[in-house]
């Protein structure tokens, strides 16, 4: 059984649909993400699973039991649910060990001196329970928000876009840590964020949301090399749709050469009138375009951007069409200079030129180049 399951939700202010049909489960002590782009819902469903807006359809459980429906509505604060917000919302007259204790009132005081200690100690604050929140650092407040939620052994844990007030070394430092955090406790977490390196730095399991709905609920691994549908091959990491033709069963001919598949390649119902040529746009990441200068193939370099270990290079085909190349930056080449480039492809992800979807999510066997 789920520790968390979403069935079928709908949300809507007045006649404004924010949530559609929406469905997701969550294992207990797994660390799931709403993650998408602004105005796409992801914060209407963590605040309908706090209990902080009524569904219009569909149900929420918890750990197997109802706590939201069209009938029925559990109270926030029965939810047994901890929450840490954006702007952390720690409370500026009260220390850190009392902001950390806010939620332990029923304890004794020295079980909750004790919880309290043992809080500040596993974020990394063991000698700033007597300061108060303004004499931290914005990194050590969203620790100190961190423990406040946890305190309590809450059932479920969510987080709302955590890092976005951080600078970016300290963002990508502390979502680590948040990680290590939470599995510490064992807790069960869903966090929320338009950020995919954040996604892909705390979570087990991303949904990608858009426009009201999931595209897909999968491993940041399976997102990004075998992605269900345009939008989320856009949204996650970066690419190009390269046309291509479906040669046979097994097999995608692109311009830099033949692509062959274990997996059956599926021309389905849209190749009807195409003569055994199924015309299909073929994923490209930069990633699978490797730089060789013993290669053959060659391609323009048209744009740089300078990332420190490694250079993107935006290279541009004899056709005119463009790929993305990621190589290390001691190979510093001049825009206009001709590179040898060679595929070196594990994951085949076409789609239908008429279709949103994904056409097959494959891996390839092997790739053969046209000279």
């Amino acid at each position: 059984m789920s520790h968390l399951e979403l069935r079928h939700i709908d949300l809507a202010y007045g006649s404004n649909q924010i949530v559609r049909d929406l469905s997701m489960r969550l294992d207990k002590g797994r660390i799931g993400c709403l993650l998408g782009p602004s105005g796409c819902g992801k914060t209407t469903v963590l605040r309908s699973i706090a209990g902080f807006e009524p569904l219009s359809g569909g149900e929420i459980r918890l750990d197997g039991h109802l706590v939201s429906s069209t009938t029925f509505h559990l109270p926030p604060e029965q939810r047994r649910i901890g929450m840490v917000f954006q702007d952390y919302a720690l409370f500026p007259h009260l220390s850190i060990r009392d902001n950390v204790g806010f939620g332990l009132r029923r304890m004794t005081t020295s079980d909750q001196r004790e919880r309290v200690t043992e809080l500040l100690t596993l974020v990394g604050l063991p000698d700033e329970g007597h300061k108060y929140p303004h004499e931290l650092s914005g990194g050590q407040q969203q620790r100190v928000a961190l423990a406040r939620a946890l305190a309590p052994r809450p059932s479920l844990l969510l987080l709302d876009e955590p890092f976005s007030n951080l600078d970016v070394e300290l963002r990508e430092r502390l979502s680590h840590e948040v990680r290590d955090i939470i599995k510490a406790t064992e807790t069960t977490a869903i966090l929320v964020t338009h950020d995919q390196n954040e996604a892909f730095a705390v979570a087990d399991e991303i949904g990608i949301m858009n426009e009201g709905r999931i595209q897909q609920w999968d491993s940041p691994y399976n997102l990004y090399h075998r992605p269900a549908s345009r939008f989320v091959a856009d949204f996650i990491g970066q690419g190009v749709l390269l046309p291509g033709t479906v040669e046979n069963d097994h097999q995608v001919r692109v311009e830099l050469g033949l692509l062959n598949s274990v997996i059956p390649v599926e021309c389905g119902a849209h190749c009807a009138g195409c003569d055994g040529k199924c015309p299909v746009e073929v994923l490209l990441r930069p990633d699978d375009v490797v730089h060789d200068d013993a290669s053959n193939l060659k391609a323009r370099v048209v744009k740089k951007a300078f990332r420190g270990a490694e250079i993107l290079y935006t290279l541009e085909l004899a056709s005119g069409a463009r790929v993305l190349s990621l190589v290390p930056s001691h190979h510093n080449h001049a825009l206009g200079e001709p590179i040898g480039i060679r595929l070196d492809v594990d994951h085949v992800i076409t789609f239908h030129e008429s279709s949103e979807q994904a056409a097959h999510t494959q891996t390839a066997n092997r790739i053969q180049q046209t000279a």
